[in-house]
């Protein structure tokens, strides 16, 4: 089992349930907007948010923002290390750096103890665009073995300061070499590792890289925390994923709809009637989580023949009939309704459960 930190109230390791992390892009010295947003992130279900701090002043904003807020803030940090130092003492639940890029061993050091002193953990942060330059010698460009030994350098360094308190991450846009990066990393060390596929794209292309790369190492069990880095509101990088722990059943919640492909049997308009349900269902799914109700299964089918039976183990559903449909629970119909009824009378089924 790997080792235990906290970032806040969030466990990250030992055994914890896989994190949702996410990062604002709106200005981290403009208290307001990031506030707003890290609100928006909390209620969709983000559990750890990362703010970049480019400055002194956005370094500072920490303080006035952990006033506003109960998530955990991540400081992202690149090249100087005093603005690592001035966001841990204005109340940063962990920091992100790349030692390689913080400069001297000196610096290293004062990061170090700063977050030593105040309980808190280091995210050693590496990445395709930032190894060394004797690793892309040695390897001939970026490789798996490069990422793996550049993260692990790195990692020891801080060990060697005698801090412990840390979060690996090595992410790289390309999924396989993501993917044999991480495999190398996990049988070398039991520091908790911090999964994703880095600059994968935009809300349509980078789901699918995401899922893949994501889906792939939490299936072979690496990953304690996970970001979805997608090109634009951050917002749909925590409900996508939501999504990718649901599908994988790492981490069961909400509602997870189901719904048949459709055929020649299909005598309704079964694609709009999903993406009703769908949409309707995204709406209800945070109300019953934020109850703490049981996870559900809802199943959309296309034939009344085979439907029920199909998807038996549903908790509810429908399947499509000429014009109509037959709502079900755990296969047992329950009624039928007209066509441009469905949606309301499943959604109240919902809802009432």
């Amino acid at each position: 089992m790997r080792k235990r930190v906290r970032c806040g109230d969030v466990v990250i390791g030992g055994g914890a349930p896989v994190s949702i992390q996410s990062m604002t892009n709106v200005d981290t010295r403009d208290v307001k907007k990031v506030t707003e947003q890290i609100r928006k992130l909390e209620e969709a279900g983000c559990e750890i948010v990362r703010l970049a701090v480019p400055d002194r002043q956005a370094a500072e904003a920490f303080s006035q923002i952990k006033k506003s807020v109960k998530i955990p803030l991540v400081a992202d940090i690149h090249f100087d290390y005093r603005l690592a130092i001035a966001a841990i003492e204005n109340g940063a639940d962990k920091v992100r750096i790349n030692p390689g890029n913080i400069g001297s061993m000196e610096r290293v050091r004062a990061v170090a103890e700063a977050a030593k002193e105040r309980s808190i953990p280091i995210r050693v942060g590496v990445n395709s665009g930032s190894l060394e330059k004797d690793i892309l010698e040695r390897n001939g460009g970026v490789t798996a073995e490069g990422l793996a030994e550049s993260a692990l350098r790195n990692v020891r360094l801080l060990e060697q300061m005698d801090f412990d308190d840390l979060v690996i991450s090595l992410k790289a846009s390309d999924v396989r070499l993501n993917y044999e990066a991480h495999k190398l990393i996990a049988e070398k060390t039991d520091h908790p590792i911090h999964i994703g596929i880095t600059e994968s794209g935009t809300v349509n292309g980078g789901k699918l890289k995401s899922a893949i790369g994501i889906g792939s190492l939490l299936l072979a069990g690496i990953g304690d925390t996970m970001r979805v880095s997608l090109t634009g509101d951050p917002v749909k990088e925590v409900l996508f994923a939501k999504e990718i722990l649901k599908s994988i059943g790492i981490r069961p919640s909400g509602i997870n709809l189901v719904s048949c492909p459709t055929c020649g049997r299909t005598q309704v308009d079964l694609e709009h009637i999903s993406l009703q349900i769908e949409e309707a269902v995204a709406k209800i799914e945070p109300r019953r989580e934020a109850k703490g109700l049981p996870p559900i299964t809802v199943a959309v089918m296309g034939c009344a023949v085979n439907g029920p039976g199909e998807a038996k183990e549903a908790d509810f559903g429908v399947a499509g009939g000429d014009g109509k449909g037959l709502l079900f629970a755990k296969g047992e119909i329950l009624k039928t309704v007209p066509e441009d009824k469905i949606v309301e009378e499943l959604i109240k089924l919902i809802e009432v459960s």
